[in-house]
């Protein structure tokens, strides 16, 4: 039985690294006496994988991580049991069982939603000496660009990445919800194939208007984490349709 989870990563928890979140996983899942199925051979190990590895320092509300079960109780039982061994910062906020032939999360994952606030006393009228209004005007003037060509480092380099067609969806405003200056929500693209780290798309902006950047003045929550079930044709533009992972399993 395939098992999808959606949890939240907040507080102390976001700087523990990716690989150590995995082990906390194995750990937790046993100690709420899940009846996970393992993996045959001569080191088994339970089959768990998860969506999309979050970087250290950024909370999230929707993550994801794939299970298979011999048994499970209903959703409303399992999330209680998880919930009862997570430490404070992890928090499972969904249990749904997937279908048979489900791909896992981190073969369809397509988008995520992300939301980047200043931190406090970071705000653009502290750092630059800007209003909130005049600083989302101009990211909003920098986003209606055809083309947003960055360099982008990998392993094998640097090379040119436009990154204007991975930018879905933004939204924008003068205050967060702690008042400390403005939010700013971004759809990107997230996956193997096309990922996009949000704090490139704030970093290209300051460095096409001349602001100083400094990836500390901003905090990052990923929202939501999406799969694409728009079915492509043949010489034929299909527009996206986002769905969140979440919503392709049901709840026991």
């Amino acid at each position: 039985m395939k098992i999808r989870i959606q949890f939240a990563k907040y507080g102390k928890m976001i700087y523990i690294g990716h690989l150590d979140i995995m082990r906390y996983f194995q750990k937790a899942l046993r100690r709420a006496d899940v009846d996970l199925a393992y993996t045959q051979g001569y080191n088994p190990h339970p089959i768990l994988s998860f969506a999309a590895p979050l970087g250290v320092g950024i909370t999230s509300c929707g993550e994801y991580a794939d299970l298979e079960v011999n048994s499970s109780g209903s959703s409303k039982e399992m999330l209680a049991r998880l919930n009862e061994v997570m430490v404070p910062g992890m928090e499972i906020i969904d249990y749904r069982v997937l279908p048979d032939d489900a791909k896992n999360a981190m073969s369809c994952v397509a988008a995520a939603d992300y939301c980047l606030t200043f931190r406090e006393k970071h705000t653009p009228l502290d750092t630059f000496g800007m209003t909130s209004a005049a600083y989302l005007k101009g990211f909003e003037e920098f986003l209606q660009q055809e083309s947003i060509v960055i360099i982008k480092e990998t392993k094998k380099g640097t090379r040119e990445m436009d990154i204007r067609p991975l930018i879905y969806d933004f939204c924008l405003q003068e205050k967060s919800e702690t008042g400390d200056g403005p939010a700013i929500f971004l759809q990107v693209s997230t996956g193997s194939t096309d990922n996009l780290k949000p704090e490139l798309v704030l970093k290209a902006y300051h460095e096409q208007t001349g602001l100083s950047w400094n990836p500390g003045d901003i905090s990052i929550c990923r929202l939501e984490t999406y799969t694409n079930t728009a079915v492509s044709a043949p010489d034929c533009i299909v527009a996206p349709q986002f769905v969140p992972l979440r919503e392709m399993g049901n709840v026991l």
